[in-house]
């Protein structure tokens, strides 16, 4: 057996029973003899390195996931999110392309760490994928799921007319909009704030076109519009776009004008829209809330450089303007 490339990698993967057993195999046969049959037809080999916790991934899913690929008698991997800190969200039957990875991943659970091999019919099939892929390749993934969100229920929702969307049930429609604010989250804090500003958005169109059914209905429907608004106010400031933050706090503060997070939004925004004074009124309304909070403090701080920096320049400025008149009055 090679010393060098996946052949040595494998070999730590196989309990010494395993490596005295096989003989002469390849090191993916090997592997293989450890593995779990999850198909029926031997196509696609799992190990369990780390169980995963709850139900296992849904069909019409969404997930988050950690892989490497590998070819056989090859340390180095032909594909991996190892160098994303937030891999992105991918459906099922959509963006996972690969057959084998596809049906291997609803065996597993949220933070299951496995490997499998896939023949090449659960693979890149007899053609493989010039120039990176050879024809007929056993290929090993190695797998993590770092979190996963059913979207059947979303898919099925936004299939609907409006008017159809209203007659769905209360319920219904609060799963969907938690799932989509899931999806927002995710996005954000991935940095891929244009793409969570449409998730927020969408969430709260829904919530806004829904006609409550009676008051209780009403009252739930305005409660989960408040944490989309303040999110989309966060979103907003973070791409640079201070004014629609500022609506958007404001909004918030029309449900819950105490609330201490739409406080600080339109602190913020109005901070960066350069207006000192009600940049103030507004972090001192929060301060006064959660007097020991650090970033409204931070922010009160921040206002105060920027306010005596404003004052600066505008005293230097105005010494620029009217030169004879302050060295008259030096006299």
């Amino acid at each position: 057996m090679s010393s060098n490339g996946l052949a040595s990698r494998v070999q730590q993967f196989l309990a010494p029973v395993e490596r005295l057993r096989t003989g002469m195999q390849s090191p993916f046969q090997r592997l293989g003899h450890q593995m779990q049959d999850i198909w029926g037809d031997g196509g696609i080999l799992k190990e369990v390195i780390q169980a995963g916790e709850g139900p296992p991934v849904p069909r019409d899913g969404s997930v988050s996931i950690h892989y490497s690929a590998y070819l056989e008698y090859s340390d180095q991997p032909f594909e991996t999110t190892s160098h994303l800190k937030y891999p992105k969200m991918m459906k099922l039957g959509k963006d996972v392309t690969l057959c084998g990875l596809e049906l291997g991943l609803l065996t597993m659970k949220k933070g299951e760490f496995s490997r499998f091999l896939f023949l090449p019919k659960y693979a890149y099939g007899e053609i493989g994928c010039p120039p990176h892929i050879p024809p007929a390749a056993t290929v090993l993934y190695e797998v993590q799921v770092l979190d996963f969100l059913d979207s059947a229920e979303v898919d099925d929702f936004f299939a609907l007319t409006p008017e159809e969307q209203n007659t769905v049930p209360l319920s219904t429609m609060l799963n969907v909009v938690k799932t989509q604010r899931c999806f927002g989250n995710r996005c954000f804090n991935q940095s891929r704030y244009e793409d969570a500003k449409d998730r927020y958005k969408q969430t709260l169109t829904l919530l806004m076109n829904r006609e409550p059914a009676d008051e209780e209905e009403g009252r739930s429907i305005t409660a989960m519009q408040l944490p989309i608004l303040l999110n989309l106010s966060l979103t907003l400031l973070r791409l640079e776009r201070p004014l629609k933050a500022l609506q958007y706090g404001q909004r918030a503060l029309e449900v819950d004008p105490q609330n201490t997070k739409a406080l600080f939004r339109c602190g913020q925004a109005y901070l960066e829209l350069d207006d000192y004074e009600k940049a103030k009124d507004f972090l001192l309304m929060a301060q006064a809330s959660k007097p020991f909070n650090c970033d409204i403090n931070n922010m009160l701080k921040k206002l105060a450089s920027c306010y005596k920096d404003f004052m600066d320049k505008e005293k230097a400025m105005y010494w620029k303007m009217f030169p004879d008149f302050h060295a008259t009055a030096k006299k």
